[in-house]
């Protein structure tokens, strides 16, 4: 198993790793701070640096699966081409220091906290969804029309409002208990180890609950921390989705 660092702390941008093995995959370590694609996020780029001071440039990172396509628990760092040289001085057992591109991450952060606050806008089911480091696009089980500047504007009083992000669980029977809570209608969260890992916005001290929902991927701290965000795009995909996308507005 990779132990998951980013689950716990999304800022954390570098840590100290071994190497689990080398494979076709890519490079497993026995913990680390890159994100693996997964949730709607795109995965982590970065580097690892070896410990006769090369340094190999990682340009995706996913969860390893074994020959019948289910995950292995393990994360796998994909080496950028034409790196075959340095990949041949890395053994099993080598301590390496992996260390993300944190301005690509923060920029994927930053947009997946704002998509949650659109799930507050649009309370819809979502049936598609993409973070990238440049956009982020909801597809929206809906009908009724959406108008892009209400939305933008509504993004912006919630951004400046500063609502905390709160990392949080809850158990798979209170899940059950409360399936509302579920707002994909693709993805669902994973069980199996009893908790399932939820982000909380607002709800704090008397404060207004924003939205709250299961997801492992990485979130700022506060609302304020995601800037100045707009709809730059709806769509009609189909008679029943409404595709939104942001992106920055700086």
């Amino acid at each position: 198993m990779t132990e998951e660092l980013f689950r716990t702390d999304a800022r954390l941008a570098m840590c100290s790793a071994q190497v689990l093995a080398i494979t076709p995959q890519g490079i497993v370590l026995d913990r680390t701070v890159f994100y693996p694609l997964g949730g709607g996020q795109a995965g982590d780029a970065g580097v690892l640096l070896l410990e006769d001071g090369g340094a190999i440039a990682i340009s995706d990172t996913r969860k390893e699966k074994n020959d019948t396509g289910t995950p292995t628990g393990r994360i796998v760092h994909m080496a950028a081409p034409g790196q075959e040289a340095l990949l041949a001085r890395l053994q099993a057992g080598d301590g390496v220091a992996a260390r993300i591109d944190w301005e690509r991450r923060h920029r994927m952060m930053r947009l997946h906290s704002a998509t949650h606050l659109l799930c507050h806008l649009v309370p819809q089911l979502v049936n598609g969804c993409s973070i990238t480091p440049d956009y982020a696009r909801m597809d929206f089980a809906m009908t009724d029309p959406l108008d892009k500047d209400v939305l933008t504007q509504g993004l912006a009083a919630l951004v400046a409002a500063a609502h905390p992000f709160a990392v949080e669980s809850i158990s798979d029977e209170d899940l059950d208990a409360n399936p509302q809570l579920v707002k994909s209608m693709s993805v669902q969260p994973p069980r199996g180890t009893g908790r399932i890992r939820t982000i909380r916005i607002g709800g704090v001290g008397g404060t207004a609950l924003i939205d709250l929902q299961p997801c492992g991927g990485t979130h700022v701290g506060n609302s304020a921390e995601i800037g100045a965000i707009a709809v730059t795009k709806i769509e009609k995909k189909s008679a029943t989705t409404r595709r939104v996308v942001l992106g920055f507005a700086e």
